[in-house]
């Protein structure tokens, strides 16, 4: 897949066309589902966020307000009950997964139930947007401090990238750059800290800063 990993969405002209980039077009010409799973694990998410996410209303609706060709919606704690028959066609037709924020944990473990873990090695010509847990998740380890979902065994997650994502620097009162060298010291491998101003794009082997603010790389 082609991945655009970022902290806050796109919320930039340079994010914006990295997206248009790995699109190799407008979003007005790309289909998208919105994947908004992870928000149902973190305790600060519910109803009216998700439902934000999903029609594209402030402040958690972002990537859903993008003009999209067509927009539509996947849940992934539904697809076990609806068969792999209906949904994988849904998810190869579309030019770009949308994938919102919350606890990449919960993320994490509908992706194994549902299959779409299983099915992303195959999605070689779609664009992954992920917004700070929906772009965690694709990440070796999280580390516990992000890690609210009560049920998680632990702070693994799904391996796809071999680096790991600290998001929001300098939103939130503990997420400051000293915060994230702390977190960094128990996760094995490189990290990059990010603001909602920056996102990583990978398409293959290129992996490629995008920023209009701030971020490190943390080497262990």
């Amino acid at each position: 897949m082609k991945l655009l990993l970022t902290s806050g969405g796109v919320t930039n002209p340079s994010i914006h066309a990295a997206l248009a980039g790995l699109l190799g077009g407008p979003t007005t010409e790309a289909t998208a589902l919105c994947v908004p799973t992870a928000q149902w694990g973190h305790p600060m998410c519910g109803p009216v966020s998700v439902r934000n996410s999903v029609t594209g209303e402030p402040p958690h609706g972002g990537l859903a307000a993008l003009g999209w060709k067509s927009l539509g919606l996947l849940e992934l704690s539904a697809l076990p009950t609806v068969g792999a028959d209906r949904w994988v066609p849904w998810v190869r037709e579309a030019d770009v997964l949308l994938v919102d924020g919350g606890d990449a944990t919960y993320l994490c473990h509908w992706m194994r139930e549902s299959g779409l873990a299983d099915l992303l090695p195959d999605l070689t010509d779609t664009v992954w947007v992920g917004i700070s847990a929906g772009s965690m998740v694709l990440t070796p380890r999280i580390g516990t401090d992000f890690v609210e979902w009560a049920s998680a065994p632990d702070d693994r997650t799904l391996g796809v990238i071999d680096f790991s994502i600290f998001p929001h620097l300098d939103v939130f009162p503990e997420n400051t750059i000293a915060d994230a060298e702390r977190w960094a010291e128990g996760i094995d491998g490189p990290a990059y800290v990010i603001d909602d101003q920056t996102a990583i794009s990978v398409d293959g082997e290129a992996v490629e800063v995008v920023s209009e603010g701030s971020w490190r790389l943390l080497a262990p």
